[in-house]
């Protein structure tokens, strides 16, 4: 039998970020006796120290501001933008050239509604119908304490597991590793993050040589719980089968390689 090797850097087709101009005002005191500064710091209410956290209606706020600056980047195609609203850790795997890339490929954005927000400490997980030139979405957006993007995911229960296969496929063979890892359910997506993602899919191809083309791919089984996807995969030192499987709402739960890969086959002169 052969030996599987989970892939693991498959939280965090569709998303991008809005470039933000902020002003700020500092009102600066010099000069001030310090009698008077005496008598402001005992008038403190509290030291910094002791000043109250955000709420939780403080936190759902600004991420729907976040959530509705993110998707009005989306719709916008500024592929700069967009970058810009990326948290760190996503921009590290990413780049403006890449996220234009993106756009060719996605649907356009036309308009949302966000559904519901649950509010966290370091991120928070907003929920939004939205509807593109393709259809309509439900789409699962995780923000930052920054009001950055970490991650989402696009509901696609109603498309065939084949066709999310192929175009998880086809992020991660280009590189696009933050639309491949939308396609990982989310407490895959909360074990691994893009940048992982990103280096097993660079370590595997120093064993089997540089990824040329997928040639198929197709269910093997489906129960009422799980599928399994097998992808016919060429790389320049072999070609061999690749095998996703997904649950029940189409996410994908691991991504395994045989251990004993077949050459790739010469044809004979």
């Amino acid at each position: 039998m052969p030996r599987p090797i989970t892939i693991p850097g498959l939280h965090r087709h569709l998303l991008g970020l809005v470039l933000i101009s902020a002003t700020g005002l500092a009102l600066v005191v010099t000069g001030a006796p310090a009698q008077a500064q005496k008598a402001q710091a005992q008038t403190a209410p509290f030291p910094a120290s002791r000043r109250a956290e955000p709420t939780a209606a403080m936190a759902e706020e600004a991420a729907k501001a976040a959530a509705q600056r993110i998707l009005i980047a989306v719709r916008s195609g500024d592929a700069q933008a967009r970058f810009n609203q990326f948290a760190p850790s996503l921009q590290r795997v990413s780049s403006p050239a890449l996220v234009a890339e993106s756009i060719k490929r996605m649907p356009r954005l036309l308009s949302w509604t966000i559904t519901a927000i649950q509010p966290g400490v370091d991120s928070s997980s907003v929920e939004a119908k939205i509807l593109t030139s393709a259809g309509s979405r439900e789409l699962t957006m995780v923000i930052d304490a920054d009001g950055k993007l970490e991650g989402y995911n696009i509901n696609a229960q109603d498309i065939d597991a084949e066709k999310v296969v192929s175009t998880f496929m086809g992020a991660l063979t280009k590189g696009q590793f933050i639309t491949a890892s939308s396609f990982l359910s989310p407490s895959l997506q909360e074990d691994i993050s893009q940048a992982t993602l990103q280096k097993k899919w660079q370590n595997l191809q120093r064993i089997t040589g540089n990824f040329v083309r997928v040639q198929k791919v197709w269910k093997a089984e489906s129960t009422a719980l799980m599928k399994l996807v097998i992808v016919k995969t060429e790389f320049t030192r072999l070609t061999d089968n690749l095998f996703v499987s997904l649950n029940e709402r189409n996410q994908i739960i691991g991504v395994d390689f045989p251990t004993d890969p077949a050459p790739v086959a010469v044809p004979a002169r």
